[in-house]
C-alpha cells in the first residue's frame, strides 16, 4: 500500500513538473502553467498563445520600478488569443505628427508553435525586438516565415520603452534600465514555462535586431545567462554601439520632469514621485521635445550604467568593462552587421521639403557642428564644446574631404553612419570577447540589397540607391510588411537558410553554427577576424587583418 501511494505521489509530481509538456492532447489550444489554464488560437499552420503576462502591470506605484513577477492565479481559463499590444511609445514609423501609440500595461510574452505531425517539441527562438529602445513591439515583427518553416517555436517579448523603460537619474532612487530588467524577467519566465507549450528549455536561442541585438548582448553579459539560453545572436546592434549606453541620463530625466510640469525638482525622489503622478501619455509624448529635427537623435532614453548600490541593478559597469572582467556568460554568440547599416538613419537626411525641395543633408553644410553630435551620439561623451567641434571637423574631413553635403555625397555620409553607429563596434566586440571569453564567437556581414526597405521609407524616395541597409537580413527572418513589399526568389532561399541556421544553432552541442554550406569560423583563439559574408550568390568565409572605417582590408 505504501509503495502504491509513493508511486502515485511520484506520478503527480512528474505530471506537474515544468519540464513536462502539459498541453491537453485532446485540445492543443489549452495549456496549463502555474498560474492556471490558458487558451490559445488555431491560426491555420500554427498555434498562437499571445499576450501572456510575465510581470505585474508596471502602472501606479510600480511605474519606474523593476518588474515584479506575475503571481495571479486564474480562476477561469485565461484568454491568450488577443494580439500583443505595444508598450507605450513615441514611434518613428508613424507618419502623423502625433506618434503616440501603445499602452503602459504591456509586459507580456507571445508564443507561436508550428503544427507538425512528426514532432511535439521544438527548439525555441526568443525575439528581443528593435526600435532604438524607444519604439517597436512584438506585433511589428511578423512570425509567418518562421511558422511556415515549421521547425522552430517562437517567443516574442514585450518590454518597456523610452522614458517609461529607461529614464534614469543616475542614483538608487531612479537608476534606470527597467526595460532590460523586463527582458530578463521574461527570459526567466520562458525558461520555466516554455516546456508546457512544447518548447525545449535546453535549446533556446535569444535573437535581437538593432536595439534588440544590443539587448541580447547585454543579457549575455549577465553571468547566469547560460541558465536561460543556449546561445545569442545580435543582428546589427551590440552593447558597444555608441547609441546604446549613453551618458547624460540624469540631465534628461530632470528635463523630462520640467517638460511634464514637475518644475525644477530638488532631488531624484521628488522627481520620481511627480513623474508617477503624471499621465503616461504626457511622459511619453515629451520625447518630441528632445528631438532636434525629424527623429534625431533616434535614441533619447536608453540603457545606462547604474550606481553600484542600486537595488536590483542590471548594469553597474560599462559593457566594455564587463567583458574585460571576464564575468559574463560563456555561451556561443554571433554579432553581425549589414554592408550599409547606416542607411538608418542617414536616409532621412534625403527627405525633401514639400515646399522648398530642400533636404536635411544640404542643411548640414551650415549646421554640421550643431547637428553631428546628435546624429552620431557623441554630444554627452565629449567633455567640452571644443572637443565636440574638433571631432565633428575630423569626421567631415575623413569622410567627405572637400566635398559639400549633398545628394551627390550621400554615400560618403551613409558610410560614416555605418561605421560609427553600427560597424566599428563589431571588431571591438570580437576582439574583447576573444581575449576574455572561451565560448564560440561568430560574425557575419550581409550584403544583398532589398528592392525596398528602410532607406526608401525614411527618405520617401525611390530614386536613390541605398545598398544593403539596416534590416535587409533581419526582415528575411521576421516579416516587415510596412517596409518590405517584395521578397525576391534569392531572398526566399536566404530566408530558408536563416531558419535552418537558427534550428541547428539551437541544437548544436558544441555551439557550431552554419549557413547553408558555409560553416562559421570561431574567432576565439584566432588572431584574425573571421567573418562570414552572405550575398545574393551564396556565402564565403573571409579573414580580415582589421576593420578600417568604411573599407575592409581583406587578406589576399
Amino acid at each position: 500500500m505504501r509503495l502504491l501511494r509513493w508511486l502515485t505521489c511520484l506520478f503527480l509530481v512528474w505530471i506537474q513538473s515544468p519540464g513536462i509538456v502539459s498541453f491537453h492532447e485532446s485540445d492543443p489550444l489549452i495549456v496549463e502553467i502555474p498560474n492556471g489554464k490558458l487558451r490559445g488560437r488555431d491560426s491555420g499552420s500554427y498555434y498562437s498563445f499571445e499576450s501572456v503576462p510575465y510581470a505585474e502591470p508596471p502602472i501606479g506605484e510600480l511605474r519606474f520600478e523593476p518588474p515584479r513577477p506575475y503571481s495571479r492565479q486564474w480562476k477561469d481559463t485565461f484568454d491568450a488569443t488577443q494580439p500583443p499590444v505595444s508598450c507605450m511609445q513615441w514611434n518613428q514609423f508613424i507618419s502623423e505628427s502625433n506618434k503616440l501609440v501603445g499602452q503602459e500595461d504591456c509586459l507580456t510574452v507571445s508564443i507561436y508553435k508550428p503544427k507538425s505531425s512528426s514532432r511535439k517539441t521544438f527548439p525555441v527562438v526568443v525575439l528581443l525586438h528593435g526600435g532604438c529602445f524607444m519604439f517597436g513591439g512584438a506585433s511589428s515583427n511578423g512570425h509567418e516565415f518562421i511558422m511556415d518553416a515549421g521547425n522552430l517555436m517562437l517567443v516574442k517579448i514585450s518590454y518597456r520603452l523610452g522614458p517609461l523603460g529607461f529614464v534614469s537619474t543616475g542614483d538608487r532612487e531612479l537608476p534606470g534600465n527597467n526595460g532590460l530588467k523586463d527582458q530578463r524577467l521574461a527570459l526567466q519566465w520562458i525558461r520555466q514555462n516554455i516546456a508546457s507549450f512544447g518548447g525545449l528549455p535546453e535549446n533556446i536561442v535569444v535573437l535581437g535586431h538593432s536595439a534588440g541585438g544590443a539587448s541580447a548582448h547585454m543579457q549575455l553579459l549577465k553571468e547566469d545567462f547560460g541558465g536561460l539560453a543556449r546561445a545569442a545572436i545580435s543582428v546589427s546592434g551590440n552593447a558597444l554601439d555608441p547609441w546604446v549606453v549613453q551618458e547624460g541620463g540624469r540631465g534628461r530625466a530632470f528635463e523630462l520632469g520640467r517638460i511634464v510640469g514637475c518644475g525644477l525638482a530638488e532631488d531624484s525622489a521628488t522627481l520620481k514621485s511627480c513623474l508617477k503622478s503624471k499621465p503616461a501619455s504626457e511622459i511619453v509624448s515629451a520625447v518630441s521635445s528632445f528631438l532636434v529635427f525629424s527623429y534625431v537623435p533616434f535614441s533619447t532614453f536608453g540603457p545606462v550604467v547604474e550606481p553600484a548600490d542600486a537595488p536590483e541593478a542590471f548594469l553597474t559597469q560599462h559593457p566594455r568593462e564587463v567583458i574585460k572582467s571576464g564575468k559574463f556568460a560563456q555561451v556561443p554568440w554571433a554579432v553581425t552587421y549589414t554592408a550599409e547599416d547606416g542607411g538608418y538613419n542617414a536616409a532621412l537626411l534625403l527627405e525633401q521639403n514639400r515646399t522648398t525641395g530642400e533636404t536635411w543633408i544640404e542643411k548640414l553644410n551650415d549646421r554640421w557642428f550643431d547637428l553631428a553630435p546628435y546624429l552620431l551620439f557623441y554630444r554627452d561623451s565629449k567633455k567640452t564644446i571644443r572637443d565636440m567641434d574638433e571631432w565633428s571637423k575630423k569626421l567631415r574631413q575623413d569622410y567627405l574631404g572637400d566635398w559639400r553635403f549633398s545628394v551627390e555625397s550621400y554615400w560618403d555620409v551613409q558610410r560614416m553612419f555605418t561605421d560609427i553607429l553600427f560597424k566599428n563596434s563589431v571588431p571591438e566586440a570580437l576582439d574583447l570577447h576573444r581575449r576574455h571569453g572561451k565560448s564560440p564567437l561568430y560574425s557575419f556581414v550581409y550584403d544583398n540589397p532589398a528592392v525596398s526597405a528602410v532607406g526608401q521609407w525614411l527618405s520617401n524616395r525611390t530614386d536613390v540607391y541605398f545598398g544593403t541597409v539596416h534590416g535587409d537580413d533581419f526582415f528575411l527572418i521576421f516579416k516587415a510588411s510596412l517596409l518590405r513589399k517584395v521578397i525576391r526568389p534569392d531572398e526566399e532561399i536566404i530566408s530558408g537558410k536563416f531558419m535552418k541556421m537558427l534550428e541547428d544553432f539551437a541544437f548544436s552541442k558544441n555551439g557550431e553554427m552554419s549557413f547553408g554550406d558555409c560553416h562559421f569560423q570561431n574567432n576565439v583563439n584566432n588572431k584574425k577576424y573571421q567573418v562570414l559574408k552572405i550575398t545574393r550568390n551564396g556565402c564565403t568565409n573571409e579573414e580580415y587583418y582589421q576593420f578600417p572605417e568604411g573599407n575592409i582590408k581583406k587578406i589576399l
